[in-house]
């Protein structure tokens, strides 16, 4: 592959950030695992993502890089926000990683997310009608794709209407600590943004300590198994991970699916006329544009990945987003099938660490897209160029200006 500019650097440019299909294309087709150089790896075929999201050998833990002293050392490494991602259960292994997962579920259950299909209903017909009653636009992310899942999960939980507001700043501030290229002024936000969050959830844990209700954060201060529970830190860590991740990818599969509906007006009309099409639509718009593109592993030791030999203690960056777009998995990738019907898309990621909330954002998705296409059968688009949001790991627009 052509060294200058190389795949790293690329990676990292606007113009990737803002569509990175024909970067992974070339990726794909040239050297789907690829040696930066930099002790980091780019795998972008479906088989080697898949095989890596499986593999024991492959660490989710920051500690088991070759440059983890040198990385700290960089990046800091008493600083709160670093401490917090070595505490969520999407950054360790087993046997932390199935405790705390195990403890998470038993109180995260499908039941419990189908239970929210009525009331999502009712919040996005809400959103809907309020949209209708101002005529003209719709800003789809600032008024459907934010705040519905924030008033999902936030429910879910049992976060009270009136402090849920305070969430949008937070929320997306600390999400950034998710990104690549973590920048100073990005990091001070992030730490910001996580103190709010640990004050509020401290509070909100020990009120439910003392009244428990019917909702997820009274279930996971009292989940236990086998006389283990949630030390506070661990439950507080983990419950700004459900809420951030409860809302992110929800939030940027209806933004991405939106707009990839609108470019492909065919396909927009399948979704309106054809109702039993929904479950299939949502995973064809979820493996199409994916809201998450990327997962970061580490090699526990040497080992082979699609042909090629990974040294222990390497940087190993998945590209689920090419993944899914690999034609060797899926046949004409760049095409959008809302009937296509295949649920073997990556954009949950795969193995022990497969999204715990997938149930959630399939729901979510099922109920809002089809809404939103057969309530305004003019939408279009207003925005000559929509604004993507400056980042790689999650996938979303910043903004797009709908008429309705």
């Amino acid at each position: 592959m052509d060294p200058a500019p190389g795949p790293a650097t690329l990676l990292f440019t606007p113009e990737v950030r803002a569509d990175p299909f024909p970067f992974y294309r070339r990726l794909l087709t040239e050297d789907p695992v690829h040696d930066t150089g930099f002790g980091l790896w780019l795998v972008s075929s479906y088989d080697a993502c898949r095989s890596a999201l499986r593999d024991p050998r492959f660490s989710a833990e920051f500690r088991t890089m070759s440059d983890y002293e040198q990385t700290m050392e960089a990046i800091g490494r008493d600083t709160p926000v670093q401490a917090l991602m070595e505490r969520l259960m999407l950054f360790r292994d087993p046997p932390d990683h199935t405790r705390l997962r195990s403890l998470v579920q038993r109180a995260f259950t499908p039941r419990m997310v189908e239970a929210m299909r009525a009331r999502t209903v009712e919040v996005c017909d809400g959103l809907l009608d309020a949209a209708e009653e101002r005529g003209g636009e719709l800003e789809l992310m600032a008024d459907l794709a934010w705040p519905l899942p924030v008033v999902v999960i936030a429910e879910l939980l049992g976060v009270p209407a009136m402090e849920r507001e305070r969430f949008r700043g937070w929320a997306s501030d600390l999400a950034l600590a998710f990104d690549l290229g973590m920048t100073p002024e990005r990091a001070a936000r992030a730490e910001v943004a996580q103190e709010e969050f640990i004050r509020f959830f401290l509070d909100l844990v020990a009120q439910r300590a003392r009244d428990p209700q019917g909702d997820l954060v009274s279930a996971l201060a009292q989940a236990e198994e086998e006389g283990d529970r949630l030390s506070p830190d661990e439950l507080v860590s983990n419950l700004i991970l459900l809420l951030i991740a409860g809302h992110e990818t929800t939030m940027n599969l209806i933004g991405n699916g939106t707009l990839a509906l609108l470019r492909h007006p065919e396909q927009l009309a399948r979704l309106r006329d054809e109702p039993d099409l929904t479950p299939s639509a949502i995973e064809e718009l979820l493996r199409f544009d994916s809201p998450v593109q990327l997962v970061v592993r580490f090699a526990r030791e040497e080992l082979e990945l699609g042909g090629r030999t990974i040294p222990k203690g390497a940087r190993v960056m998945l590209l689920v987003g090419a993944a899914n777009h690999d034609p060797a998995r899926f046949e004409r990738p760049d095409v959008l099938d809302l009937g296509r019907g295949d649920r073997g898309h990556l954009s949950f990621g795969g193995g022990p660490h497969f999204c715990l909330g997938n149930a959630l954002a399939r729901m979510e998705g099922e109920v809002v897209l089809p809404a939103l296409v057969r309530r305004f059968p003019d939408l279009r688009i207003l925005d000559d160029a929509p604004r993507h949001r400056g980042t790689m790991t999650l996938r979303g627009l910043e903004a797009l200006r709908l008429g309705i």
